[in-house]
């Protein structure tokens, strides 16, 4: 696999793309994981990587969308993110992800990244607005890598995206990227109308002869106005997921990346562990991209103090890290709700509603299926995985994600608002792997009633 992949990569890449990507991206990316765990030691979370949503308008409306895109247009301003990347550089950090609304809608997004040539930009992006000549812009930068979002086949892309033609607008985009030699990635929103096309390896095979040299899958995560919950995986189809981006990435010559696990196959959140934080299009401070509530905002002084003394970002981060290895969000909405109102945290979103939003969800399953944990098979991701994507000791220690708390003010309880979000189900592996899913009766659920 790793041999196929690196042929790819040195053959169809641009060689300052690469050199950007090697130096960038790779050599200083992994200082700024080491000066991150430095910090940590100190007791001092900073993340090494930041989710910078920049604009909240977009082309394209989609379905379980938690960005305001039909709103009047909010963006951070080009000095702002400035502002905000040079602070963080100063502390050792060189990635940044680049997220929307629709990036490529911003005003000011190359000049964001002419201004900073020794960072790297992962930019998530629908394709649609990605020109020849845009492109070649960001070939002669050679610090960016567009990511661009494919939900389906013509169909149901449609659908899932809220407009027509978009698989083919999409594949316009990363066909002129392509064309212009960059490091090209595609990722995918797994849900119940795209599970069966896209997690197979026709679709990887098809990336691959397109030129593609990375992909992305995760889990629809059923947030937002109008969260669609149908649409999420179940605990057995997210295994199966994990199960075929492990067995993949041993056998295709394409990276797949993932968020979401440890080299030992355990689940994570990158949250939780400190390893990002997210700006949102008004300029919150939040825990991540679907947490819309903050209390420290980008215009209000060094971005590094806000962060580092954050008390309500320690606070998620802690109370998620003692309640499971999985999505806080999805698994115990009560609870970010619980924080955020014990903070004050205000509601970021346009349309005001994310405290209603939250108190309508149902808790659910996310990553963490403790017991059915699928280690990594290929000694390149255990190896990177085992040094700059784990949890750092999070969850052997909680507190350590925290911030010490003075004397007598209590910590937040992370389950006093827990529910049964298998519903009744259980999980188990046969010894030639594959899922079989068990009813269990209510009396042996694994709920836990407040």
């Amino acid at each position: 696999m790793l041999p196929r992949l690196l042929y790819r990569m040195l053959t169809t890449v641009d060689p300052w793309c690469l050199l950007k990507f090697g130096w960038n991206f790779g050599v200083k990316g992994m200082i700024s994981v080491e000066r991150f765990k430095f910090r940590r030691r100190r007791g001092i979370i900073f993340p090494p990587f930041l989710h910078l949503s920049i604009i909240n308008s977009c082309n394209l409306q989609c379905q379980g969308c938690w960005v305001d895109v039909a709103s009047p247009r909010t963006m951070v301003s080009t000095e702002e993110l400035d502002r905000i990347i040079c602070d963080a550089k100063a502390h050792g950090n060189v990635f940044f992800g680049i997220l929307g609304g629709e990036p490529f809608l911003h005003p000011g997004l190359f000049d964001l990244l002419e201004k900073h040539p020794d960072c790297y930009f992962q930019i998530f992006t629908n394709g649609q607005l990605i020109t020849p000549e845009y492109a070649q812009r960001l070939r002669k930068l050679g610090n960016a890598t567009p990511l661009v979002s494919i939900e389906g086949d013509a169909a149901t892309s449609d659908i899932r995206r809220g407009n027509r033609s978009v698989l083919d607008r999409s594949l316009r985009g990363v066909q002129a990227c392509l064309d212009a030699r960059l490091i090209v990635g595609v990722a995918s929103s797994l849900c119940q109308s795209n599970i069966e096309t896209l997690l197979n390896e026709e679709w990887l095979k098809r990336l691959i002869d397109m030129g593609v040299h990375y992909t992305w899958f995760h889990g629809y995560r059923p947030v937002g106005p109008e969260a669609s919950p149908e649409l999420a995986l179940d605990p057995s189809q997210l295994l199966r997921v994990r199960k075929f981006v492990v067995e993949q990435r041993a056998r295709m010559p394409i990276a797949i990346v993932d968020a979401y696990y440890d080299g030992e196959g355990k689940a994570i959140c990158p949250m939780a562990t400190g390893l990002t934080h997210h700006v949102g299009p008004s300029g919150g401070i939040e825990p991540c991209p679907i947490i819309q509530l903050a209390v420290e905002n980008v215009r209000s002084g060094s971005f590094y103090d806000a962060v580092t003394k954050s008390a309500f970002l320690a606070d998620m981060r802690q109370a998620a890290a003692t309640h499971s290895r999985g999505c806080v969000m999805l698994e115990n909405p009560a609870l970010v709700l619980e924080i955020a109102d014990r903070h004050g945290a205000r509601d970021m979103t346009q349309r005001g509603t994310a405290r209603e939003e939250l108190r309508a969800m149902i808790p659910r399953s996310s990553q963490d299926l403790p017991g059915l944990e699928i280690p990594e098979k290929h000694w390149m991701y255990r190896f990177a995985k085992r040094y700059w994507f784990n949890d750092f000791g999070t969850y052997a220690n909680p507190a350590s994600t925290g911030m010490r708390k003075p004397a007598g003010e209590q910590a937040v309880s992370p389950r006093n608002d827990a529910k049964d979000f298998r519903n009744g189900s259980d999980l188990k592996v046969d010894a030639v792997g594959t899922i079989h899913q068990i009813r269990l009766p209510k009396t042996v659920s694994n709920s836990v009633e407040s």
